[in-house]
């Protein structure tokens, strides 16, 4: 995606919040009153993604009449911002030629996602239209598998060779910039295009006019291969602080470039399917949740949540299995809530620092045994304050110590049992090469219900002597 130019005064004085609706409110009044020229010239100082974030707010009958009003230049900019719900609705809506010319001007990692999203008859459809040099780019990038550094780089970079000079590359880069999404890192390559060197902007700048590239590049390049995993990219160019990577095939050839922008979409991206995961399933497969189909939602939610159906019919099974007790000791029945509660809010604050310690690489010094350790160490810990507190409450409402003390040892036994499994888990479904996030969330809550409940009225039995 290009750069945003610098804003305009009057942009400045509101938040982008604030500037997007105001636009979005004055385009559209000036579109139901048929002024374009208006319309055309409130959409002037406001940069692309604003302006994106606007059209997208309007009706859906004015989005292309909004497009339309931008230069061909801006509209290209403008409509890599789009949601891909609105890109397909303008590919459908505009002519032919309008569309040819704002894909054939995309970048590559931004058309190849946006011919994911698209149904299969339109990517052929636009396939065909796109020059040869640029279809052969969008399929080389399709043909990667989805989530991996082949499928989202660039391959709109730069790339010398050491016997040039300083004065030649400057004006190499004058001739190429425009078709280049990344000019700060120039990528040094020998006759086979194997990466071999890498040089910065500033380097090259500073550098006299008759050194070779050779002289002045860094031979220990950094890089990635095509099938390594996005996340794994993100977290090398956040470790390194780089503007870009380059991307090499397995002969080291170098084929393209991630850039941090594409990095900043990776990691909202991710950051997005772990939380509507550990919601239980909400969301796994990157669609936007709000602009879903509703049955296609609760097909979704349905399915962990006749999960937690059946583990909440097991638990009834086991407590009517102990009416017995009950019977006896009707008040312990009160406490099973808090404790069954209190266990699955502990277990879900152990799986999500575990599950984001994953993501974000934190953990791998310690290894798995370690941070089960130190997680059911802090269940001993919050246990035992939370049990102090739940046992000195019982003994308030029902004046009966040993109840109260059943309840509180309960509360560390339970509170220990849900730290480890909830560090535990997240392990275990990595190594049986499934979603942790997605996974852990029910299979915590089921045993800590299950299990809680037995360790309740197993150590009630004990104290109360019945």
């Amino acid at each position: 995606m290009q750069t945003p130019n610098n804003t305009s005064p009057v942009v400045q004085d509101f938040s982008r919040r604030e500037l997007r609706d105001l636009v979005r409110a004055q385009l559209q009044s000036l579109l139901e009153v048929g002024d374009l020229r208006g319309a055309k010239a409130i959409l002037v100082p406001v940069q692309p993604v604003d302006i994106a974030e606007a059209i997208e707010g309007l009706p859906e009958a004015m989005h292309a009449i909004a497009f339309r009003l931008l230069s061909k230049d801006e509209a290209i900019e403008v409509y890599e911002y789009l949601d891909y719900t609105v890109q397909e609705r303008l590919i459908e809506e505009l002519r032919s030629q309008e569309v040819r010319e704002i894909v054939e001007q995309m970048s590559p990692d931004d058309r190849a996602k946006l011919f994911d999203e698209l149904p299969a008859k339109i990517v052929k459809r636009l396939l065909e239209q796109l020059s040869p040099a640029e279809k052969e780019s969008t399929a080389q990038l399709l043909g990667y598998e989805a989530g991996t550094a082949g499928r989202i780089m660039t391959q709109e970079l730069i790339s010398l060779k050491e016997n040039f000079t300083a004065g030649e590359t400057l004006e190499r880069i004058r001739t190429l910039a425009n078709a280049s999404e990344m000019i700060y890192y120039l990528y040094v390559t020998d006759a086979a295009r194997r990466l071999t060197g890498i040089l910065s902007l500033r380097e090259l700048v500073t550098a006299q006019p008759q050194q070779t590239i050779g002289e002045i590049m860094t031979r220990d390049v950094l890089s990635v291969n095509t099938d390594t995993d996005q996340e794994e990219v993100a977290r090398l160019i956040q470790r390194y602080d780089f503007l870009a990577v380059p991307v090499v095939d397995r002969e080291d050839r170098l084929v393209g470039i991630i850039t941090v922008d594409d990095v900043i979409d990776i990691i909202q991206q991710e950051t997005t399917e772990d939380i509507y995961a550990v919601g239980g399933g909400v969301q796994s497969d990157g669609d936007s949740y709000f602009q879903s189909n509703l049955l296609t939602i609760a097909r979704k939610r349905v399915v962990w949540l006749f999960v937690l159906l059946i583990t909440n019919t097991i638990t009834g099974t086991i407590i009517k299995s102990q009416e017995d007790i009950l019977q006896k000791v009707v008040v312990l029945a009160a406490f099973i809530p808090l404790l069954t509660g209190t266990g699955g809010n502990v277990g879900a604050q152990s799986s999500t620092v575990v599950i984001r310690g994953m993501n974000t690489d934190e953990i791998r010094a310690l290894g798995p045994l370690q941070v089960v350790v130190r997680e059911g160490l802090a269940g001993v810990l919050l246990g035992a304050m939370l049990g102090a507190i739940a046992t000195i409450w019982a003994f308030l409402l029902q004046k009966n110590l040993q109840v109260a003390i059943a309840v509180g040892s309960s509360l560390v036994a339970i509170s220990v049992l849900a730290s480890v499994s909830g560090s535990a888990l997240p392990f275990l479904f990595r190594f049986l090469r499934l979603d942790p996030a997605l996974m852990s969330a029910p299979f915590i809550t089921t045993a800590v219900d299950v299990l809680g409940v037995l360790i309740y009225f197993g150590l009630a039995k004990t104290i109360l002597n019945v």
